[in-house]
């Protein structure tokens, strides 16, 4: 079975990067269709589909892009947000080039998504099934696809500021996981990287209600942290919706030590260029009950109102 939302959910906010006001709506989509978003502010209304071929490589976001161009960028909290509520289907319309930042987590994606639930269709789910690792390295940092039953996160990161320092969290991603563990993340950054990404004309619309800065020890955002690890847990929420790009659930354990949006879009391309590493399998009751989504109750939701 597939699932959309039942009904068009609204959101209103600013590009993280470019500062700019945008409005978005998660539209229903019927089965088959995946996920895509429409630039309704550009003339044609062009549609950019979420799969990893689309994909502009980039540190900071995950970027589409289509061979005019059009661009739209930091789609992953959102696209996080699909994945761990369950949505297979959406058509997403967006008046600008970049998704709103919100409170730099997916917490509110997740509220609207809840809100409105989710309509099921009858047609068959598939799923991508990872049969034998694969892995990319760039420097110091590492991700890979292995075979599991369920889609498993494993990540860990290592900063020098003593607020962040060494993190590492392991998930399984089924029964509602990203909404109890993950959703409510948000995203993170030194005091001075936010200097230098204003220099260079990015981050404008970032503040300290949708980010978490930290100075060494210091966390400066107020209010502090919503959890002790927050940080490996956000970089798990953005691995989440950057896996969504593959164009299904995946199977697979993604295991990733200082990996960012490129390394993971590196590892979807690598694992695509080898035919013998992965296959796509038709989800019977017992397979879909192990998807990212499926198991989310009430209460889980009303953990993040």
């Amino acid at each position: 079975m597939q699932n959309s939302v039942k009904s068009p959910v609204v959101f209103e906010g600013v590009g993280l990067h470019t500062g700019a006001p945008v409005r978005l709506v998660v539209r229903p989509a019927p089965a088959g269709a995946g996920i895509a978003f429409r630039r309704v502010d550009l003339t044609g209304s062009p549609v950019l589909k979420a799969l990893w071929h689309n994909v502009m490589v980039s540190p900071l976001n995950t970027r589409l892009t289509n061979a005019d161009g059009v661009t739209v960028s930091t789609i992953e909290h959102l696209m996080a947000a699909l994945s761990g509520c369950g949505v297979h289907n959406a058509l997403i319309d967006i008046d600008g080039p970049e998704v709103p930042i919100l409170d730099g987590s997916a917490a509110a994606f997740v509220r609207g998504i809840g809100a409105t639930g989710l309509h099921t269709d009858p047609a068959p789910m598939q799923a991508i099934e990872i049969l034998r690792e694969i892995s990319v390295t760039q420097g110091a940092a590492f991700a890979s696809l292995s075979p599991s039953t369920t889609l498993q996160i494993d990540f860990s990161i290592d900063f020098v500021d003593a607020a962040i320092g060494h993190q590492r969290k392991t998930l399984n991603m089924a029964n509602g996981a990203f909404v109890r563990e993950l959703c409510d993340s948000r995203t993170f950054c030194r005091s001075s990287d936010v200097d230098a990404m204003r220099a260079q004309g990015l981050a404008l619309g970032g503040s300290m209600e949708n980010a978490v800065v930290v100075d060494g020890d210091k966390i400066l955002t107020p209010g502090g942290l919503r959890h002790a690890d927050e940080a490996v847990r956000h970089k798990m929420l953005d691995a989440l919706g950057d896996l969504y790009t593959a164009g299904a659930p995946i199977l697979g354990r993604y295991t990733g030590s200082r990996a960012g949006h490129a390394m993971t879009n590196l590892l979807l391309r690598a694992v695509f260029a080898q035919p013998d590493a992965w296959r796509m399998v038709r989800c019977d009751a017992n397979i879909a009950a192990r998807l990212p989504g499926v198991g989310v109750s009430q209460a889980d939701l009303v953990a993040v109102a």
